[in-house]
């Protein structure tokens, strides 16, 4: 159940459309769909005011399939998938018009939503490695409403790269740094700008990299100011709170 659906609900009683005894049983309805293997969380969007993604990884195309149904039966109009594969997707198909980025291995089904943050969510990546956890945040950041601008190998193994694209990083609401290797692209991006920058890092590199585990340790030591760091390869949780931060206040 969303916000407008309870506020539907309040306004009816008001009308003397629908008694007050009717409106508290509506209310009372569990805030979840029971399908034994999930729990369907339908009152997400109004604690939180995003309703609740699907994790792809782990799941058959079945269970996806009909998990989507449930959410779209209690009124869920956009449904963001994450981690699926593209055998999943061509199961999915068959019941769902949706739009599949490959290179995220996300699925949006329903229409990507006009942005309505208060600024603009840049993207960075160190190199062209990290564009699938880009990717994942950017088309997260653009179903949950956030306008994006993605520069891509922008490492500092070539800063003026970086330099070059100073305009959209002094104009950005919220900055996504995506970087494997040492992971020094997000300290660097926090040392210019003024908002605050989710770091990513990513398991690219060689063996002392350990799987991205030297990314997130150096982003963590970071020594510039405003930075905060999610988890390897984690660009949708990334582009959830980027989100947040740019509808403060809308």
């Amino acid at each position: 159940m969303s916000g407008t659906d309870v506020n539907k609900i309040l306004e009816d009683v008001a009308e003397k459309k629908l008694s007050v005894d009717d409106a508290v049983l509506m209310l009372k309805k569990e805030p979840f769909i029971d399908m034994d293997y999930a729990k369907i969380d339908t009152h997400r969007h109004l604690r939180q005011g995003y309703a609740e993604v699907v994790f792809g990884e782990g799941k058959t195309a079945e269970q996806i399939v009909e998990i989507c149904k449930k959410m779209k039966e209690a009124g869920q109009e956009r449904i963001l998938i994450t981690r699926i594969s593209e055998e999943k997707v061509s199961v999915l198909r068959e019941s769902f018009e949706l739009h599949y980025n490959k290179t995220a291995n996300a699925v949006l089904i329903g229409t990507t939503p006009t942005p309505t943050g208060v600024g603009k969510i840049v993207i960075a990546t160190g190199g062209t490695s990290d564009i699938n956890v880009a990717e994942e945040a950017a088309f997260t950041a653009e179903a949950l409403g956030s306008e994006v601008t993605r520069l891509y190998d922008v490492g500092v193994a070539g800063l003026h790269r970086l330099l070059h694209n100073m305009d959209d990083i002094m104009t950005a609401t919220v900055i996504i740094a995506i970087a494997g290797m040492e992971g020094a692209l997000a300290s660097v991006i926090a040392g210019m700008a003024d908002c605050p920058v989710i770091a990513v890092p990513t398991s690219i590199g060689y063996g002392a990299s350990f799987d991205g585990l030297s990314a997130l340790l150096s982003m963590l030591n970071s020594c510039a100011g405003g930075v905060s760091v999610v988890n390897i390869d984690n660009g949708f949780g990334a582009a959830y709170q980027a989100n947040m931060i740019n509808h403060i206040g809308v």
